[in-house]
This record gives C-alpha cells, structure tokens and sequence, in this order.
C-alpha cells in the first residue's frame, strides 16, 4: 500500500506530516508518501468531496490514509496528524520531534512554494485557448455514456485543449459535482476544466459546440388521454425551454458554434425554437439528430442479408424525425455480404440490387423501424442513453472532418429550397461532411410517394408551430 498525505499549505500539522514521511522515506527501504497540497480556501471543499467518495469522517488537516493499491481496495483511513504519528510509532519505531517554530516555517513555505505554483499554473492556462463544449441535461443517461468518448483526438482532431461545461437546470449543485468528478477522474489528455451550471445565468458562454440532450422520458401505463395531455404539457415546456436556449445561443455562443439537438421527442421542432430565436448565427450551424433512425434501419437490413449492423452503411431517414419519416434505402450499401459477387472487405454492393421485394421496401421495413423505435424507447434509459450518445459521436467526427465525402448522415436541417420543402421547417434530408461543413445530397431521387410522406411531414410539424404561436 502507498500512504498519501493530504493538508492545508498553511498548516503546521501537515508539515510535520510531511517532514515525517520524509523521514520514513530515507529510513524505509519500500515506503514511499504520496503528497496532495491544497491551498487553504480550497480545503474545505476538497475535504468534503473526498471524504464522501471514500465514506470516511475527518474535519481538520492533514487528511492521511492508505491506498491499498496491491489489493485493488478503496482507500484505509488512518487519520490526522496525531493518528499517523501513531501509526508510525506502532509500525515502525519512528516518531517526530519537529520543533514549534520549525514546523510554523514550514508551513510558511509550503505555503509560499504552492502559491507560486498555482500563479505559474494559472499563467501557463491563460496561454492555452479551449473548446468549449456545453452539454445540457447533464445528469442523463445519455451525458454517461457520452462524457468517457467525447473528450478524444478521435472526436475532436487537431484541438489542444477542452473545457467541459455541465449544465442541468433539474440538479442540484452537489449532483452535478459527481459527474464533474467522474470526468475529471477519467483523465483525459484534452480536458482542460469541468465546470457545472444548475442555472441559466453563465450558460453556453463563449460555447463552440453545444449538445442539447434535454428529454422527458415517457411513463409506462399512460392511457390515451394520459398521453395525450403529457404531450401537451411537452410541447409547451420545450417552447419555454428552447425559445430561452435560442435567445442565449444568439447572444452568448460563437459565431461558428455547432449546435446539435438529440433525442425522442419533437426533435425537429426543438431545432425549430432554436433557429427562430437565434437570428445571428447561421442556420448551418444547427442540426437535429436522426442517427438513432438510421441505425435501427440499419439493424433490420443487416438482419435480413444476414451481416452485421456496421456491414450496412448510407441509409436515410427523410421526414419528422419524431414522427412521420420513411427510411430510404436508395443510397444504402452492403459490406460482406454472402451472395453470387463477392470481393474483399472493402468490397460493397448497393442494398437495392440485392433486395428486390418492393413491398417489403415500402411497407413491412417501414413498419419494422416505427415498431423498432418504439422497442428501443421503452427499454431502459440506459439503453437508449447508449444509443444516442453513440450517435452523437459519429455525427461529431465527421463535423469535425472524420469521415469520407460520400458518406451518407440523415440530418434534421433547415430545408430553403431542398427537394421543393416547405420554407422555415426543419425536416431530416441526406447531407454529407468536407472541411467541416455538411452540404445537402441533390445527387438522391425523391419521386412522387416519397414527396407526399415529406408533405405529411411537414404539415405535422407546421400543426404544431402553428399551435406554439397561438400561446
């Protein structure tokens, strides 16, 4: 085990700790002291989180104990300063007989010697510029899975540095102090600070990237006219929530900031709010998230050729991501596929040679999507938490220019001009990613059924902005 000592810089009692530990040090062969110096207006905090994430009971400094690394255990406390004297005394025969004034100067250098640390830490972390990532909804499932992969040269290339910022209006400041833990202890090399918001007063301040993953998770039970008044209720609260987000977008976020809204529920509308009240940005920076879509059609192709779910690319998703949508397959691909043709790994075939059953196509695949999102949202939030979160990424990596140009992402955009769509409605069309920006396919066929099912789109989501501006 590695004892560690941790205390106020400032005070006696861990400096006679720490001269004491030196100590054994030289006199041990195989001791050695891990030392943790905090500056005293930060003490109590740090001493009270540790203290919780340990379960141990101390108040006053120096906080020591033992890592019991060789076990794979959590930390043994052992206690203050007059407790590891003890310790020592017991298990080694050593003791202190450091002098009063000796120790008070000790303590004075410590704490001179941390100061100036934290003042050269401060400097070098004034030169560093950040990307600052927001991520609403911070206690969702989805934020879990999202946080361990997000901070990584694979999502973010060519970036030096990361500022994390958690905000939840629904928890409470000690919550949100958990998740910053967690991804602090994960310790990854981009991270640059964790900040958490329980309020709207600093939010997406100078944000480049802005992850909006606020959702109400529905109840199991409802009646109709149960659902139907929830839904209600829904729309009005993500009217208030996002009209509001919108304004802070317009006025606090980058110019060039990426906003991403994912989710179940009203997705487009929610993108919707946001570009309506977000006037200075521009409308290619906001886009609403079908990868769930897709990758459940996906699944349902790979199950029928018999391939994995990865083996079946380029699927679209057109239409009201949270409603009316037709999964089109006129651009999707198949890898490894055993057929009459085959080729080596790289090797792909066009989805529509190979299935020739339209009616399928056209109704029992559509059927199969609807019945499989439904399957994926009454599962646990932890599962569908994965899902989007895993979404989120791939869209990410390829905004951020990881990904080939004929790539295929169904994405909910503003629609001016595409495909003869209504004007100011966020519907989801095929887009592809270069240099960071996505552009509209115009290279896909949208004939005259697939026209009608945009149309019973669009009219959904004009019904419920039509009833928003009623309120």
């Amino acid at each position: 085990s590695v004892p560690t000592s941790s205390g106020k810089t400032d005070c006696p009692h861990y400096a006679k700790a720490e001269l004491l530990a030196d100590r054994l040090q030289q006199t041990l062969p195989n001791f050695s002291i891990h030392k943790i110096s905090i500056v005293p207006h930060e003490w109590k905090g740090w001493l009270e989180a540790t203290c919780k994430r340990n379960g141990w009971k101390h108040e006053q400094s120096p906080l020591v104990w033992r890592e019991l690394v060789a076990q794979g255990g959590k930390g043994m406390l052992i206690g203050g300063f007059s407790d590891f004297l003890e310790h020592c005394q017991g298990y080694y025969s050593i003791t202190s007989d450091m002098p009063t004034e000796m120790m008070l100067s000790v303590a004075a250098e410590n704490l001179q010697t941390k100061m100036k640390l934290v003042a050269e830490e401060q400097h070098r972390l004034s030169l560093i510029k950040p990307v600052h990532v927001w991520i609403t909804s911070a206690l969702s499932p989805t934020c879990h899975f999202l946080i361990p992969n997000l901070l990584s040269a694979e999502v973010f290339p060519h970036i030096s540095a990361i500022s994390l910022h958690l905000l939840d209006l629904e928890a409470s400041e000690e919550e949100l102090q958990g998740v910053k833990m967690e991804a602090e202890d994960l310790a990854l090399h981009l991270l640059y600070q964790v900040t958490v918001h329980t309020d709207l007063e600093q939010a997406f301040q100078g944000a480049d990237v802005i992850l909006l993953l606020d959702e109400r998770w529905s109840d199991d039970g409802e009646t109709e006219d149960e659902e139907e008044e929830k839904k209600k209720k829904q729309v009005k609260w993500i009217s208030e929530r996002y009209r509001t987000y919108g304004q802070l977008i317009d006025t606090r976020a980058n110019r060039e900031a990426k906003v991403m809204v994912s989710g179940d529920w009203f997705v487009n509308l929610r993108c919707s709010l946001l570009l309506d009240n977000a006037r200075s940005i521009d409308s290619y920076r906001f886009v609403s998230m079908a990868t769930q879509l897709e990758n459940e059609a996906r699944a349902i192709v790979a199950k029928k050729l018999k391939v994995k779910t990865s083996d079946v690319t380029n699927v679209i998703v057109w239409g009201n991501i949270s409603g009316s949508f037709y999964a089109d397959l006129q651009k999707a691909k198949v890898f490894n596929y055993d057929g009459a043709i085959k080729g080596p790994a790289f090797f792909s075939q066009p989805v529509g040679k190979i299935l020739h059953e339209r009616k399928w196509l056209e109704t029992d695949f559509q059927d199969l999507v609807c019945r499989q999102r439904a399957a994926v949202a009454s599962k646990s939030r932890r599962a569908a938490g994965m899902s989007v979160a895993n979404g989120i990424l791939t869209v990410l990596k390829a905004w951020n220019g990881i990904c080939g140009p004929r790539e295929v992402f169904s994405m909910g955009v503003l629609c001016p001009g595409f495909h003869d769509l209504p004007e100011g409605i966020v519907l989801s069309v095929p887009v592809s990613f270069a240099d960071g920006k996505w552009s509209a396919r115009f290279d896909v066929t949208v004939g005259g059924e697939l026209k009608e099912r945009l149309k019973t789109s669009a009219r959904e989501l004009e019904q419920v902005r039509r009833v928003l501006a009623m309120r």
